[in-house]
């Protein structure tokens, strides 16, 4: 059935709820997982007055933070024997880059929580996972 699981991650439990779920499915379907972070691209104004001054450089900090977020997402498919990559990626629309991966991984699946930006912000902007859900072409699975 679904043999390549995409499992976008942002750090919060609530998603590190839906990368449990995605790794116990990919467990009983004999699946790999993909764990996926986005992070916002630094703009190029802001990243020339980076390398001018070289301390607590943002990029580092969102790459740290990014492989942090991608070793827990490891670590809990290793505790439950499934194979396992992972990836960040810089990219202003996390739904765009979500399915981008979903289909350079050949993922037949996604797994992602339902939460997103609340209130007024999930109005204007819309939640990622309902962007994701309206933007590709495989099944999404919505955890909540």
């Amino acid at each position: 059935m679904f043999k390549n699981i995409l499992l976008p991650v942002d750090g919060s439990e609530h998603t590190l709820r839906a990368v449990d779920a995605g790794i116990q499915l990919a467990g009983q379907l004999h699946a790999r997982v993909y764990g996926v972070h986005v992070l916002p691209p630094l703009p190029a104004v802001t990243y020339v007055a980076e390398l001018l001054q070289t301390r607590g450089c943002y990029t580092d900090v969102s790459k740290k933070r990014a492989l942090e977020y991608l070793e827990e997402v490891t670590k809990r498919a290793a505790a439950a024997g499934v194979a396992c990559e992972t990836e960040f990626i810089f990219d202003l629309r996390p739904y765009v880059a979500i399915v981008a991966a979903a289909a350079k991984h050949h993922c037949d699946l996604i797994v992602m929580g339902s939460r997103g930006f609340q209130g007024l912000e999930r109005i204007l902007l819309g939640s990622v996972t309902h962007k994701v859900m309206l933007s590709c072409d495989i099944p999404v699975l919505v955890w909540h």
